[in-house]
């Protein structure tokens, strides 16, 4: 099987590279040609376990390849996936102008029957704009060439993208017609040889089921978040209650752990584009609100301890900050609590020196020159009165105490994701700060 997929980003080269892995012959298409330079050498321009490795086995392989022209290849595919970036606008609404600009090349250049995927998270009513642009561009053209077109969103999460694409739990399809769903079912059925569990459905739902999915758990974490703060206002332990209701049956203990706050490409911009799409249609989303209402609060608490713990008095400071990616095994910085800490740090006159295993660079692109970038954990915390830390890689669970408590002015630690034990720090002399 050949397949194009239009966008180098996250979901589309994650989505060429695993699809590539299983034997289907795939092209790659950017209209960035340094990008496509860049990944015809094998240079990933993302991080993600696995991910460059797999590219660069199945290029030697030729069954990956880059190009900056759809028109090139659109005649030779029995596939395209539309995979391109859906940003939010300031208003919450999204910006389907790269899923437009993809549908009129395909009108204009389409000669042969081709199914045509969205996989970009978009809303409702997107696919159907996409089949509604290709046909008035054949149209123009006064070109009678059949086509379909499916909806199957992507349920990725950063940091393990390869094992969710190679092993997925559902991969959900909505679909118009049968031809459609059968070429889906023999693309996908090599990953779901021993338990075939496509959901088929109509393009409506399958476009709602993937905001709905990232909304409900978004949810989770603000409802937690939530429980947090008020278990410090009542002595509670949120650890206590998170083992308490997780093994409720009903409930689960996934996507219940307190910290401060969600970030990355998808929770904000989706919970933000449900409510969007609640306005236009004259349903308010009240409980959606609320979620993303709750997380950015939630993204300053860390800063409030901090503020609180020096009585108001952050100005000459020097805090150390370890992790910078929204989550650990991803260079993501995209709506990243770090962002958000570090600014009111520097609006309070605290100096900030800043340590991630792999976004320094990414992180660079936004906070510039305003903090220090240390090479490594422990210089981070050289000199620094407060210590930290908002994202847990794994490098940072297991630390050398001894090394940090000799080398800091100060000794708060502020653990934004709860991972230390505090009768252990505060026996070496630590002050320990942390959620719920």
């Amino acid at each position: 099987m050949d397949v194009a997929i239009v966008g180098t980003g996250y979901v589309g080269l994650v989505s060429g590279a695993c699809f590539s892995e299983m034997g289907v012959n795939v092209v790659c298409v950017d209209t960035d040609s340094a990008k496509v330079a860049a990944l015809c050498r094998g240079e990933i321009p993302i991080y993600e376990p696995g991910l460059e490795e797999m590219v660069q086995r199945n290029m030697k392989g030729g069954r990956l390849h880059f190009t900056v022209d759809l028109g090139q290849c659109i005649n030779r595919v029995d596939a395209v996936f539309i995979a391109v970036g859906t940003p939010p606008r300031e208003d919450g609404s999204v910006d389907l102008s790269y899923v437009e600009e993809v549908a009129r090349t395909i009108g204009r250049t389409l000669n042969r029957q081709v199914l045509v995927v969205t996989k970009s998270t978009v809303p409702v009513g997107t696919s159907m704009k996409v089949k509604e642009i290709i046909s008035s561009e054949l149209k123009a053209r006064g070109a009678e060439v059949e086509f379909d077109v499916a909806s199957n969103p992507e349920f990725l999460k950063e940091g393990a993208a390869i094992k969710d694409f190679m092993h997925p739990d559902r991969i959900v399809v909505g679909t118009g017609s049968k031809r459609a769903e059968e070429l889906m079912s023999r693309l996908y059925r090599p990953f779901l040889l021993n338990n075939f569990r496509v959901i088929f459905m109509d393009i409506a739902s399958a476009e709602m089921t993937k905001y709905a999915a990232n909304a409900m758990l978004a949810t989770r974490i603000s409802f937690m978040n939530e429980i947090a703060n008020l278990c410090e206002r009542v002595g509670a332990d949120i650890d206590n209650v998170r083992r308490g209701i997780g093994t409720d049956s009903r409930i689960g203990k996934n996507f219940l752990y307190a910290g401060c706050g969600y970030g990355g490409s998808c929770f904000p911009k989706d919970v933000k584009g449900l409510i969007r799409t609640g306005q236009e249609n004259n349903c308010r989303m009240e409980l959606i609100e609320a979620v993303d209402s709750v997380n950015e609060r939630q993204k300053e608490v860390l800063f409030h301890k901090l503020h609180g713990a020096f009585l108001g008095e952050l100005d000459g400071k020097r805090v150390a900050i370890w992790g910078l990616s929204f989550k650990p095994e991803t260079d993501d910085m995209r709506g990243a609590p770090s962002l958000v800490v570090i600014r009111k740090l520097l609006e309070a006159g605290a100096s900030v020196t800043v340590y991630d295993p792999v976004a320094n660079d990414e992180a660079a692109k936004s906070l510039g020159d305003s903090v220090t970038y240390a090479q490594d954990m422990y210089g981070a915390a050289e000199g620094a009165d407060a210590l930290l830390l908002l994202t847990e890689w794994k490098q940072f669970r297991l630390p050398d105490w001894e090394k940090i408590k000799g080398s800091m002015r100060g000794n708060l630690i502020v653990d934004g994701r709860n991972i230390y034990q505090k009768e252990e720090l505060k026996e070496l002399g630590f002050g320990y700060l942390r959620i719920g």
